[in-house]
């Protein structure tokens, strides 16, 4: 029977640590350490790559990502199986965990929008990059029931050139042959103009 052996963040010994151990989902980033007591040649930290994976020696590419300590070892003590003469003997514990991204917990940068005229919260408004046209007018209470729905202009300036390009929206439609479309992305400092209903408009 192959015994395997696992050892969660080197605790051996502590209360607890063989359940812990037992729960964890092993991520990529994480650094695992290996020892087959059989051969020391075959020890080593191996890093667990972006897509899940180890590549241990006499075996190959394992996936890890996702499974505990022990499902990990039992694989490696398996296919290791056929070099000795009897079963090895499998040691894994995590090592290291992977390091934090640390733009996690950093505030996403804002871009300042603008919009003038039939809106019912007109003004200057802060949005996520990536915001599109149509989840800008919801973020600006929508249009005031005296807005022009078929004129409204979005108007961005290159800031390279200076140059300004006015395009156009219709709201009823969501684009068209003459309508950029609701979900076009919106730029920094683009200014959004809701004209004012004509009287037979």
């Amino acid at each position: 029977m192959i015994r395997v052996l696992t050892v969660f963040f080197l605790m051996a010994g502590l209360a607890g640590a063989a359940a812990a151990q037992s729960d964890y989902r092993i991520q990529p980033g994480d650094t695992l350490q290996i020892e087959v007591l059989e051969d020391p040649n075959l020890n080593r930290s191996v890093l667990v790559l972006p897509d899940g994976s180890i590549s241990v020696p006499l075996v190959g590419t394992v996936r890890a990502g996702g499974r505990n300590v022990d499902s990990v070892a039992q694989t490696l003590a398996s296919e290791l199986a056929g070099n000795f003469a009897v079963p090895p003997t499998v040691l894994v514990s995590v090592a290291a965990l992977a390091p934090e991204d640390p733009r996690v917990d950093e505030e996403p940068d804002l871009m300042n929008v603008y919009i003038v005229g039939e809106a019912n919260e007109p003004g200057r408004k802060e949005v996520l990059p990536g915001t599109t046209l149509l989840q800008f007018l919801a973020e600006a209470g929508g249009l005031s029931r005296f807005a022009a729905e078929k004129r409204i202009q979005l108007r961005r300036v290159d800031p390279v050139s200076g140059t300004e390009t006015v395009y156009r929206f219709n709201y009823r439609t969501m684009g068209g042959p003459d309508s950029i479309s609701g979900t076009t992305v919106l730029a920094p400092g683009d200014v959004i103009v809701v004209p004012e209903r004509r009287l037979f408009e």
